[in-house]
């Protein structure tokens, strides 16, 4: 069974090329070997007038041709001579006649005496005149000259030289200029040869229809993932990027073409896209996100760029802060269920011993301390979110021993929080915010930091609070949400209150720090201020300033608004 032929493959754009220009080259040197052809066949053809005209005009202007005119037999003086003339000038006739056209001289003597073949009226007149006319040695170029003595013409002269003569001429030269042609066609195709081999190199033997179909693919690959996909040349300048790209680094549609140390972005990730060993699944933040970097070198005998993907993990960041928040909630809920079955085993017991007064004080007593926070939080913070997290937060800090208060002037109406402000950007502000408070408290009690806390160090003369307490305010008025998180903590170092919020910032080990990284992200990104100051406590106290009009906040990205 034969098998089927392979359907014939397409000739390569280098092959393509190739076939072109040798037959661009060979056509070049066709043309300029024919215009040589032509322009030195014309240049022969003056040149050969120009020789005759000067030996006719010799011969008329000397002196013994007109003597020898005057005698009886004018042919035995002038015949010798004008051989010789000829043979000297290489010409191929030379005719000395009558005015009456009677031959004088002539190279076939036999000629002598017959009449000239040609035109000499002009010549009769006085001028002097070239033309290519057939005679007894075949088509010439010609040129016919009275002789003067004194001011009346006694005879003619013809000078000329055979067409034949001068195409022999130029067929001489013409090997010359096929051997030039020949080499300029070689050294042509060798030099196309070699530049058609780089070419193929670089195009990887594909045509001009699958380099085209590539980049179709290129294109369509480029705009449809949701990925940011960066490309940067030898000298890390951004040669390519797709519109997710542009949207997670915050770059203007312009940005092609420009440095990356021109592009104002955070240190660390200036760094990474920077480097030239590959960089896997790195976490870095921008002004309003959290991306994940990947890097490439592209290299190919020498670095020609890097290639870099951009993956936005914001949004996952956020749920797994809230992921850890409700982790924590329900630790807090089943410790809080352990403890309820103690307190209801101790008010059985009580009752079973009879002591039923003091079983009601011990269950009325629990069951007012827990309620009091509660309608404390939902009477002053009528927005539900808010609510559910300080309720969550008040059990969370309860277990480890920290009392979470509700400030005094904390107050947000119903409805006071506009619906473009997204509730998960209050809680991870808020929640963020709780949760370093809380640890830094817990420490200053205890000592030992928290799980994932920013450490709490302490101002020069600072000493640990007596009881762990976090104060939180939250109050909507006056165009502005206000969130207030003060602890009893050790404090923050002034030196070290603007490092704080950069990713990082903490020595509890890798993947710590990114909690207060992540608040003044969603501050920025909503176009609020968020500041660090001593609380009265004397522990650390952050205040988060947020508008609540529009006009006052950043319009929301592609990826926000459809969040």
């Amino acid at each position: 069974m034969r098998l089927p032929r392979p359907r014939t493959r397409p000739r390569s754009l280098a092959g393509q090329l190739f076939a072109m220009q040798v037959v661009l080259v060979a056509a070049v040197v066709a043309g300029c070997a024919f215009f040589a052809y032509v322009s030195g066949s014309e240049q022969a053809k003056e040149t050969a007038a120009k020789q005759v005209r000067s030996a006719a005009l010799a011969i008329a202007e000397s002196p013994s041709v007109r003597e020898a005119i005057r005698t009886p037999d004018p042919s035995a003086v002038l015949q010798p001579y004008a051989e010789q003339v000829r043979r000297d000038t290489g010409i191929a006739f030379v005719t000395i006649m009558s005015p009456d056209r009677v031959r004088w001289t002539h190279p076939d003597t036999d000629r002598i005496g017959e009449e000239f073949l040609g035109h000499t009226a002009r010549a009769l007149r006085g001028e002097t005149f070239t033309e290519t006319y057939t005679g007894t040695l075949g088509p010439s170029i010609r040129v016919v000259t009275p002789i003067r003595d004194g001011g009346r013409i006694t005879g003619l002269v013809s000078a000329g030289i055979t067409v034949e003569r001068v195409s022999s001429q130029v067929r001489a030269q013409l090997g010359a200029l096929g051997l030039a042609a020949g080499g300029a066609l070689a050294l042509g195709g060798i030099g196309t040869y070699v530049i058609n081999a780089r070419l193929r190199r670089h195009t990887h033997g594909m045509n001009a229809a699958e380099l085209s179909r590539m980049h179709d693919y290129h294109q369509a690959t480029l705009y449809a993932v949701r990925e940011g996909l960066l490309m940067l040349d030898g000298q890390r300048r951004i040669a390519l990027i797709n519109d997710a790209g542009r949207e997670l680094l915050g770059l203007e549609p312009g940005a092609v073409g420009r440095r990356v140390a021109e592009l104002d972005l955070p240190a660390p990730l200036t760094g990474a896209l920077l480097a030239s060993e590959e960089r896997v699944d790195e976490l870095h933040l921008t002004a309003d996100r959290v991306i994940v970097v990947n890097t490439r070198p592209v290299v190919g005998g020498e670095q020609r760029g890097t290639v870099v993907t951009l993956r936005d993990h914001t949004e996952l960041q956020a749920l797994s802060g809230e992921l850890d928040s409700e982790r924590g909630f329900t630790q807090a809920l089943r410790s809080q269920a352990h403890e309820a079955a103690n307190r209801l085993h101790t008010v059985v017991s009580l009752i079973e011993l009879g002591r039923a007064e003091e079983a009601v004080g011990f269950a009325t007593a629990e069951l007012e301390l827990a309620q009091a926070l509660t309608d404390r939080v939902v009477g002053a913070v009528a927005e539900p979110v808010l609510a559910a997290l300080l309720l969550g937060k008040a059990a969370q800090t309860n277990e480890r021993g920290v009392e979470l208060v509700l400030a005094d002037d904390s107050l947000i109406d119903d409805g006071a929080l506009p619906a473009t402000l997204p509730q998960r950007d209050l809680v991870t502000i808020l929640g963020n915010l709780i949760d370093n408070a809380v640890d830094a408290a817990s420490e200053a009690v205890t000592g030992v930091p928290g799980p994932g806390s920013v450490p709490a160090q302490r101002s020069a003369g600072s000493g640990r609070a007596a009881r762990a307490r976090v104060t939180v305010t939250a109050l909507a008025g006056e165009g502005e949400l206000l969130l207030r998180v003060a602890d009893t903590g050790a404090g923050i170092d002034p030196r070290d209150a603007a490092e704080v919020f950069e990713r990082g910032w903490s020595t509890h080990g890798a993947g710590r720090g990114i909690g207060l990284a992540l608040v003044q992200q969603a501050v920025h990104r909503n176009g609020g201020t968020v500041t660090l100051d001593s609380g009265p406590d004397g522990g650390a106290r952050f205040t988060v300033r947020l508008p609540l009009t529009v006009a006052d906040r950043p319009a929301p990205t592609t990826k926000e608004a459809t969040a």
